[in-house]
């Protein structure tokens, strides 16, 4: 029986949020949500938080949840993982957004196994107000850490707490190029609620999404592919002690060397 025949119509489209109205009014998230448009990110899976309330608001209203478009989660370790799958799969990264320090102490586990497969994820997260003086009693308290990317930054490739929105802009440029950094991997970014839902008089010009390009891959010389092959038919029982590698060029993917066929 097919199963989608009985579904509304509906139900196969893109869910979209009914924006709030029209306002020439311009937020600080506005312009995190219109970076990551910039680097035409496909998905955001997301378990919704209130430390980054401000880009989920932009999420819907500035970009109409369309690239990126969020995947609702249920947990932040499901968020991540999702994201980790999406990179085996296309060799892309997407992001993930996690809920300050509690959202992030879930996420730990699936950010981990990222950094052992060696997957680009772009994971998101927000803190504070750092400014004391502008947090709600306890909540916010509760919910911000002077430094929330020391949780996971032995198994992270790069994390940031940008102070202004120019800043956070090239913040999430500099992930993306370092995520996308062959040996690849997670990268994390922390957001200031404060920076968030500041008002300002216009969206500041984006960087050049082909400034922070990743570089291309090194290879090595031909003399000394040369003198391996050399090394290698003069060995009478050659040992290859190899460590992880990518099967093909430009798969994107790690596996282990029995994997990639480089031991038998």
């Amino acid at each position: 029986m097919d199963i989608t025949s009985s579904r509304p119509a509906e139900s196969n489209e893109i869910d979209r949020p009914v924006p709030s109205a029209p306002s020439n009014r311009v937020w600080g998230s506005d312009a995190i949500a219109a970076m990551l448009g910039e680097l035409d990110i496909p998905y955001i899976a997301l378990n919704p938080g209130a430390s980054y309330r401000g880009i989920h608001d932009s999420l819907v209203n500035y970009l109409g949840n369309t690239r990126p478009r969020m995947l609702l989660c249920l947990h932040e370790e499901s968020a991540v993982a999702l994201a980790h799958g999406y990179a085996k799969v296309t060799g892309r990264p997407m992001a993930a957004f996690v809920h300050s320090n509690v959202g992030l102490m879930h996420a730990t586990m699936a950010i981990f196994n990222a950094w052992c497969d060696r997957a680009p994820v772009l994971v998101l997260g927000a803190t504070g107000p750092m400014d004391s003086t502008r947090r709600r009693p306890w909540i916010e308290w509760i919910h911000t850490a002077r430094d929330q990317g020391a949780l996971i930054r032995n198994f992270t490739k790069w994390d940031d707490q940008p102070a202004s929105i120019g800043s956070a802009q090239e913040a999430i440029l500099r992930a993306w190029m370092i995520a996308n950094t062959a040996p690849q991997g997670p990268v994390y970014i922390n957001f200031d609620l404060a920076l968030q839902e500041d008002e300002i008089t216009e969206l500041p010009p984006a960087p050049a999404v082909t400034r922070h390009a990743p570089p291309v891959p090194l290879e090595p010389s031909g003399p000394l592919v040369q003198q391996a092959a050399e090394l290698l038919a003069g060995a009478r029982r050659p040992v290859i002690l190899a460590g992880r590698a990518t099967p093909r060029p430009g798969s994107g993917a790690s596996h282990s060397p029995r994997q990639s066929g480089l031991l038998s």
